[in-house]
Protein backbone atom coordinates (compact mmCIF):
# COMPACT_ATOMS: atom_id res chain seq x y z
CA UNK A 1 0.00 0.00 0.00
CA UNK A 2 1.18 3.06 -0.70
CA UNK A 3 0.39 6.93 -0.79
CA UNK A 4 0.86 10.17 1.63
CA UNK A 5 -0.56 10.15 4.80
CA UNK A 6 -2.82 12.72 6.27
CA UNK A 7 -3.75 12.84 10.26
CA UNK A 8 -5.73 9.95 12.03
CA UNK A 9 -9.71 9.65 11.27
CA UNK A 10 -11.35 9.32 14.43
CA UNK A 11 -14.26 8.42 15.71
CA UNK A 12 -15.84 7.47 19.43
CA UNK A 13 -17.88 3.93 19.63
CA UNK A 14 -20.78 3.28 21.67
CA UNK A 15 -18.34 2.56 25.09
CA UNK A 16 -16.17 6.01 24.28
CA UNK A 17 -13.13 4.19 23.03
CA UNK A 18 -11.66 6.01 20.02
CA UNK A 19 -12.00 3.87 16.53
CA UNK A 20 -8.73 4.70 14.20
CA UNK A 21 -8.44 4.31 10.45
CA UNK A 22 -4.86 5.77 8.68
CA UNK A 23 -5.27 7.30 5.89
CA UNK A 24 -2.72 6.49 3.04
CA UNK A 25 -3.46 8.05 -0.40
CA UNK A 26 -7.20 7.55 -0.74
CA UNK A 27 -7.18 3.96 1.09
CA UNK A 28 -8.01 4.32 4.77
CA UNK A 29 -6.01 1.62 7.19
CA UNK A 30 -8.44 0.39 10.34
CA UNK A 31 -5.65 0.38 13.08
CA UNK A 32 -7.34 -1.11 16.48
CA UNK A 33 -7.14 -4.46 14.57
CA UNK A 34 -3.80 -3.97 14.44
CA UNK A 35 -2.90 -3.53 17.99
CA UNK A 36 -0.86 -6.39 18.94
CA UNK A 37 0.67 -7.08 15.68
CA UNK A 38 3.63 -5.77 13.62
CA UNK A 39 3.33 -3.59 10.78
CA UNK A 40 6.06 -0.92 9.11
CA UNK A 41 5.85 2.57 7.60
CA UNK A 42 8.59 3.59 5.46
CA UNK A 43 8.89 6.94 3.60
CA UNK A 44 9.49 7.03 0.03
CA UNK A 45 11.58 10.33 0.37
CA UNK A 46 8.65 12.17 -1.60
CA UNK A 47 6.44 14.62 -0.11
CA UNK A 48 3.46 16.15 -1.82
CA UNK A 49 1.85 19.34 -0.70
CA UNK A 50 -1.88 18.62 0.42
CA UNK A 51 -2.83 21.78 -0.73
CA UNK A 52 -1.74 21.86 -4.22
CA UNK A 53 -0.38 18.34 -4.58
CA UNK A 54 2.99 19.80 -5.72
CA UNK A 55 6.08 18.02 -4.73
CA UNK A 56 8.07 20.22 -2.12
CA UNK A 57 11.46 19.09 -0.36
CA UNK A 58 9.92 20.05 3.10
CA UNK A 59 6.94 20.21 4.73
CA UNK A 60 5.46 23.03 6.01
CA UNK A 61 2.20 23.88 8.43
CA UNK A 62 1.43 19.88 8.39
CA UNK A 63 1.78 19.16 4.91
CA UNK A 64 1.75 21.99 3.06
CA UNK A 65 4.71 23.48 0.33
CA UNK A 66 6.24 26.86 1.18
CA UNK A 67 4.16 28.19 -1.16
CA UNK A 68 0.91 27.32 -0.37
CA UNK A 69 1.93 27.89 3.33
CA UNK A 70 2.17 31.13 2.49
CA UNK A 71 -0.72 32.30 0.72
CA UNK A 72 -3.07 30.23 2.79
CA UNK A 73 -5.47 31.48 5.57
CA UNK A 74 -5.15 27.87 7.47
CA UNK A 75 -1.77 28.75 7.55
CA UNK A 76 -1.79 32.27 9.16
CA UNK A 77 -0.12 33.15 12.39
CA UNK A 78 -3.56 33.79 14.11
CA UNK A 79 -4.81 29.96 13.59
CA UNK A 80 -2.47 29.59 15.91
CA UNK A 81 -3.16 32.42 17.88
CA UNK A 82 -6.85 33.59 17.10
CA UNK A 83 -6.73 36.79 19.49
CA UNK A 84 -4.34 38.20 16.87
CA UNK A 85 -7.17 38.27 13.76
CA UNK A 86 -6.75 41.07 11.67
CA UNK A 87 -9.53 40.14 8.86
CA UNK A 88 -11.00 43.58 10.54
CA UNK A 89 -7.72 45.49 9.14
CA UNK A 90 -8.39 43.87 5.76
CA UNK A 91 -5.97 41.80 5.45
CA UNK A 92 -7.01 38.37 5.57
CA UNK A 93 -5.27 35.62 3.22
CA UNK A 94 -8.56 34.59 1.82
CA UNK A 95 -11.83 36.21 3.22
CA UNK A 96 -14.01 34.08 1.96
CA UNK A 97 -12.27 31.03 4.22
CA UNK A 98 -12.36 33.06 7.01
CA UNK A 99 -15.87 33.45 6.41
CA UNK A 100 -16.81 29.91 6.52
CA UNK A 101 -14.06 28.88 9.38
CA UNK A 102 -13.42 31.94 11.80
CA UNK A 103 -16.85 33.96 11.61
CA UNK A 104 -18.88 30.41 12.82
CA UNK A 105 -19.86 29.37 16.43
CA UNK A 106 -16.39 28.13 18.48
CA UNK A 107 -16.26 26.51 21.97
CA UNK A 108 -13.84 26.92 24.54
CA UNK A 109 -13.17 23.82 26.59
CA UNK A 110 -11.47 22.52 29.47
CA UNK A 111 -10.30 19.13 28.78
CA UNK A 112 -7.71 16.59 30.53
CA UNK A 113 -4.61 15.66 28.67
CA UNK A 114 -1.44 15.43 30.71
CA UNK A 115 -3.28 17.72 33.33
CA UNK A 116 -6.15 20.44 33.39
CA UNK A 117 -6.06 22.20 30.04
CA UNK A 118 -8.39 24.95 28.37
CA UNK A 119 -8.61 24.91 24.59
CA UNK A 120 -10.82 26.27 21.52
CA UNK A 121 -12.35 24.66 18.66
CA UNK A 122 -15.13 24.99 15.85
CA UNK A 123 -18.35 24.16 16.74
CA UNK A 124 -17.96 20.67 14.52
CA UNK A 125 -14.40 19.51 16.07
CA UNK A 126 -16.02 17.93 19.21
CA UNK A 127 -15.04 15.58 20.35
CA UNK A 128 -12.29 15.54 17.57
CA UNK A 129 -10.20 18.11 19.40
CA UNK A 130 -10.06 16.37 22.29
CA UNK A 131 -8.79 12.98 20.58
CA UNK A 132 -6.47 14.76 18.81
CA UNK A 133 -4.40 15.83 21.81
CA UNK A 134 -5.16 12.65 23.70
CA UNK A 135 -7.51 14.15 26.30
CA UNK A 136 -9.45 11.06 28.51
CA UNK A 137 -12.18 14.07 29.50
CA UNK A 138 -13.90 17.15 27.80
CA UNK A 139 -16.09 20.04 28.74
CA UNK A 140 -17.16 22.96 26.59
CA UNK A 141 -17.75 25.67 29.05
CA UNK A 142 -18.90 28.53 26.69
CA UNK A 143 -20.08 28.88 23.20
CA UNK A 144 -19.11 32.16 21.17
CA UNK A 145 -19.69 33.67 17.78
CA UNK A 146 -16.38 34.03 16.22
CA UNK A 147 -13.19 32.24 16.56
CA UNK A 148 -10.92 35.84 17.77
CA UNK A 149 -13.39 35.56 20.74
CA UNK A 150 -12.83 32.16 21.65
CA UNK A 151 -9.25 33.13 21.91
CA UNK A 152 -9.67 36.03 23.71
CA UNK A 153 -11.77 34.20 26.37
CA UNK A 154 -9.27 31.37 26.25
CA UNK A 155 -6.07 33.64 26.68
CA UNK A 156 -7.58 35.12 29.91
CA UNK A 157 -8.36 31.14 31.14
CA UNK A 158 -4.80 30.65 30.19
CA UNK A 159 -3.28 32.40 33.46
CA UNK A 160 -5.22 30.15 35.24
CA UNK A 161 -4.75 26.94 33.87
CA UNK A 162 -2.24 25.21 31.14
CA UNK A 163 -3.47 25.94 27.30
CA UNK A 164 -0.62 23.32 26.38
CA UNK A 165 -0.72 19.63 26.25
CA UNK A 166 2.73 18.01 27.27
CA UNK A 167 2.77 15.26 24.83
CA UNK A 168 5.52 12.70 26.93
CA UNK A 169 3.37 12.88 29.81
CA UNK A 170 0.14 12.19 27.53
CA UNK A 171 1.65 9.54 26.59
CA UNK A 172 3.12 7.58 29.20
CA UNK A 173 -0.33 7.00 30.83
CA UNK A 174 -3.76 8.57 31.65
CA UNK A 175 -4.81 10.93 34.23
CA UNK A 176 -6.90 10.52 36.70
CA UNK A 177 -10.33 11.59 35.83
CA UNK A 178 -10.91 15.18 37.03
CA UNK A 179 -14.34 16.84 38.41
CA UNK A 180 -14.20 19.87 35.07
CA UNK A 181 -17.43 20.99 35.79
CA UNK A 182 -16.17 21.82 39.34
CA UNK A 183 -13.27 22.91 38.20
CA UNK A 184 -15.30 25.28 35.62
CA UNK A 185 -16.96 26.48 38.37
CA UNK A 186 -13.99 27.50 40.28
CA UNK A 187 -12.37 29.19 36.74
CA UNK A 188 -14.94 31.40 34.98
CA UNK A 189 -15.51 33.66 38.33
CA UNK A 190 -11.98 34.80 38.22
CA UNK A 191 -12.39 35.94 34.43
CA UNK A 192 -15.81 37.68 35.12
CA UNK A 193 -14.82 41.19 34.60
CA UNK A 194 -12.83 40.11 31.16
CA UNK A 195 -15.91 38.16 30.12
CA UNK A 196 -18.40 41.28 31.04
CA UNK A 197 -16.15 43.38 29.05
CA UNK A 198 -15.94 41.14 25.93
CA UNK A 199 -20.17 41.00 26.45
CA UNK A 200 -19.69 44.60 26.44
CA UNK A 201 -17.71 44.91 22.97
CA UNK A 202 -19.35 42.05 21.48
CA UNK A 203 -22.56 41.89 22.67
CA UNK A 204 -24.10 39.57 25.28
CA UNK A 205 -25.48 37.06 22.81
CA UNK A 206 -21.69 36.44 21.17
CA UNK A 207 -21.05 34.50 24.55
CA UNK A 208 -22.99 31.52 25.86
CA UNK A 209 -22.19 29.86 29.27
CA UNK A 210 -23.00 25.99 28.91
CA UNK A 211 -24.20 23.27 30.92
CA UNK A 212 -22.91 20.34 29.49
CA UNK A 213 -21.46 16.77 30.27
CA UNK A 214 -17.91 15.41 30.48
CA UNK A 215 -17.45 13.48 27.56
CA UNK A 216 -15.22 10.48 28.53
CA UNK A 217 -12.73 9.11 26.10
CA UNK A 218 -10.58 5.88 26.35
CA UNK A 219 -7.72 4.76 24.01
CA UNK A 220 -6.98 1.42 22.41
CA UNK A 221 -3.74 0.74 24.25
CA UNK A 222 -2.48 -2.41 25.24
CA UNK A 223 1.45 -0.68 26.98
CA UNK A 224 2.05 2.80 27.65
CA UNK A 225 5.70 3.25 26.93
CA UNK A 226 7.84 3.99 29.87
CA UNK A 227 10.43 6.07 27.93
CA UNK A 228 9.08 7.89 25.30
CA UNK A 229 11.33 7.65 22.16
CA UNK A 230 10.10 9.18 19.18
CA UNK A 231 10.33 8.23 15.34
CA UNK A 232 11.43 11.05 12.84
CA UNK A 233 10.53 10.20 9.23
CA UNK A 234 13.40 13.42 8.14
CA UNK A 235 16.20 11.35 10.11
CA UNK A 236 15.15 7.05 9.65
CA UNK A 237 12.74 6.45 6.81
CA UNK A 238 11.56 3.16 7.91
CA UNK A 239 9.17 2.95 11.55
CA UNK A 240 8.76 -0.64 12.12
CA UNK A 241 7.72 -2.73 15.33
CA UNK A 242 4.72 -3.90 16.99
CA UNK A 243 1.93 -1.47 17.88
CA UNK A 244 1.08 -1.08 21.55
CA UNK A 245 -1.15 0.91 21.49
CA UNK A 246 -2.89 4.50 20.01
CA UNK A 247 -3.18 8.03 21.34
CA UNK A 248 -4.12 11.61 20.17
CA UNK A 249 -2.31 11.41 16.66
CA UNK A 250 0.78 9.12 18.23
CA UNK A 251 0.63 5.35 17.11
CA UNK A 252 3.00 3.41 19.76
CA UNK A 253 5.18 1.07 18.75
CA UNK A 254 7.45 -1.27 20.89
CA UNK A 255 10.46 0.62 18.92
CA UNK A 256 8.85 3.74 20.12
CA UNK A 257 6.10 6.66 18.63
CA UNK A 258 5.42 8.85 15.83
CA UNK A 259 3.23 11.78 15.28
CA UNK A 260 0.99 11.32 11.88
CA UNK A 261 0.25 14.54 11.89
CA UNK A 262 3.47 15.90 11.82
CA UNK A 263 4.27 13.85 8.93
CA UNK A 264 0.81 14.72 6.58
CA UNK A 265 1.70 14.79 2.71
CA UNK A 266 4.56 12.03 3.02
CA UNK A 267 4.62 9.08 1.33
CA UNK A 268 5.05 5.96 2.67
CA UNK A 269 4.75 2.37 2.14
CA UNK A 270 2.79 0.34 4.11
CA UNK A 271 3.40 -3.29 5.28
CA UNK A 272 1.24 -5.27 7.47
Amino acid sequence: MLGTLSKLKTSLNSQNQVEYQLPVGDQLVPLNPLIGQSFTLTHTGNIFCCSCGKKTKKSYSQGHCYVCMQKLASCDMCIMKPETCHFDQGTCREPEWAQSHCFVPHYVYLSNTSGIKVGITRHNQIPTRWIDQGATQGLPIFKVSTRKLSGLIEIELAKLVNDKTHWQAMLKGHNQDVDLIEQANMLIPQIEQKLQALADEYGDIAIERLDENIQAITYPIEMFPTKVKSHNFDKVAEVSGVLQGIKGQYLIFDTGVINIRKFGSYEVEVKL
